[in-house]
């Protein structure tokens, strides 16, 4: 087995144990199968995470970076703030549908975490990581478009992962593709009407 750095390592028992997680479930996960599904030993997942509790925390935020990755690339300026920030839906949306077992772990990592003494508090960070995305997200889009906002950026950040979630969940449990153009175009105006009249964009 090739050596690789630590970090290298931790990003590939990551995804490992994304890929085992979504197809087997959160429960149902152990070291033993994800360091399978690395091609690594129980030893190296070991010496890479010091519990599960690390590893599920690891699994959160780099779901989370797949998507938000997407996002940040569509977001470059265009013609109009609305189009701008549709883009970035869209980006989003595509990765929910070409990715649907990754975002149905997300909800399942949840409930695990709430429900599993000790790891309560990693249901917490899951969400801060959601909110703390999106402060990003719209301060790149600050910076980009100068515009100012109707609500504090701390407000449209949570209301944005909120929003976000729902309408995965929705999309997740009701499918319906050819719905979701109308529903990114209300979401975008309605988070497009959230800037000041007469700013930028």
């Amino acid at each position: 087995m090739a050596r690789m750095p630590s970090a290298e390592r931790r990003r590939q028992l990551t995804e490992a144990a994304i890929r085992v997680m979504a197809r087997d479930g959160v429960a149902r996960t152990t070291t033993r199968s994800i360091a399978a599904e690395a091609g690594v030993s129980l030893s190296v997942f070991h010496y890479c995470f010091d519990s599960k509790q690390e590893l599920v925390e690891s699994v959160i935020t780099t779901i989370t970076d797949h998507s938000v990755t997407l996002v940040k690339e569509a977001l470059r300026a265009r013609a109009t703030l609305e189009e701008t920030v549709r883009a970035g839906f869209q980006a989003y949306w595509s990765h929910v549908r070409a990715h649907p077992d990754e975002h149905m772990l997300t909800y399942e990592l949840t409930q695990y975490a709430l429900r599993r003494p000790g790891f309560e508090h990693l249901a917490r960070r899951q969400y801060e990581v959601y909110v703390e995305t999106y402060a990003e997200l719209v301060d790149q889009l600050r910076k980009s478009r100068d515009f100012r906002l109707r609500v504090p950026v701390a407000v449209l950040a949570r209301y944005l992962a909120a929003v976000t979630d729902g309408l995965t969940l929705n999309y997740l449990v009701l499918g319906d593709d050819e719905a979701w153009t109308g529903i990114l175009d209300t979401v975008t105006a309605h988070i497009a009407g959230l800037v000041d009249a007469g700013t930028s964009g």
